[in-house]
């Protein structure tokens, strides 16, 4: 393999870019946390950081394989490998396959629970980057599939699926879809002149208003979630941190400039990370 075609695999599965990887760890973390009470054991700790990395890798590639044609049009996009033909189409189902596989070979080592639901998350993962097509909320298959690491993670660590899980699950899945809308309103101009449909579009001169909604419903649901196990002022102190990011976002957001929308898509890596603190300092 060239050096040249090495660069664009690495490309290709956003290596150079691990936001998207942070993103999809963060909510993993809290996952094992809550189920551990605590930290978790090493062997499902290092299974779930290389499976959140392979997979965002394999959900990347899939990505654009879906979006090969339409790449080339949007600014940002254009010069991804598949549009500029560093990569062909065949090379990008393989490279999928290879992830997918190595990630399926981990999960092999956790649980039967934990197994099974593998299944539904390659199955959301596969399907996500073609939902733009069909919905103006691809963000919300987003949530969906990166929120599914949550169950998979309190299953192999706990081998159950509580409740509680499940508002965890929809907690984190309506945060990813406040920052991917955030990440959406940097494409929206040029998505309308291709037909891609997302939550900006949908929300229109709304948008603003939408993303602080889920904002304040997610950190009302944080606050739920620390009554829940009556976790120490400690937690709620990451909460305020978070409460002050998210108003910060929306600081950026004010005149919709392109830059500044991605910037704040960018600042969710701390409000994951301030939520992954807290839970660990109060449950520790």
């Amino acid at each position: 393999m060239t050096s040249t075609k090495a660069k664009a695999y690495w490309q290709l599965t956003r290596m150079d870019k691990p936001i998207g990887t942070l993103l999809l760890l963060w909510p993993t973390l809290w996952a094992l946390i809550l189920a551990a009470e605590g930290m978790p054991s090493i062997h499902v700790l290092i299974v779930f950081c290389l499976g959140v990395v392979m997979m965002r890798s394999a959900g990347c590639v899939i990505n654009d394989f879906a979006d090969r044609n339409v790449d080339g049009l949007v600014k940002r996009t254009q010069h991804r490998p598949l549009p500029s033909g560093l990569v062909s189409s065949k090379e990008a189902i393989g490279l999928f396959l290879v992830l997918s596989i190595a990630s399926f070979l981990l999960v092999l080592t956790m649980n039967t629970l934990t197994i099974k639901l593998s299944l539904m998350g390659l199955v959301l993962a596969f399907i996500y980057p073609f939902m733009k097509r069909f919905t103006h909320l691809p963000q919300l298959f987003l949530g969906l599939a990166f929120s599914w690491a949550i169950p998979m993670a309190w299953a192999a660590e706990a081998n159950e699926l509580p409740v509680v899980l499940w508002f965890v699950f929809a907690l984190n899945a309506l945060w990813t879809i406040a920052y991917d809308t955030l990440y959406a309103m940097v494409d929206r101009d040029d998505d309308l002149n291709v037909g891609i449909k997302s939550t900006a579009i949908l929300f229109g001169r709304r948008d603003k208003l939408a993303v602080g909604v889920l904002q304040m419903t997610v950190l009302a649901m944080l606050m739920g979630l620390g009554h829940w196990y009556q976790l120490s002022t400690s937690y709620y102190w990451s909460l305020l941190v978070v409460g002050v990011l998210f108003v910060y976002q929306q600081w950026l957001i004010r005149h919709r400039e392109r830059s500044l929308c991605f910037q704040a898509f960018l600042n969710n890596n701390y409000v994951g990370m301030a939520i992954t603190i807290g839970l660990l300092v109060a449950m520790w």
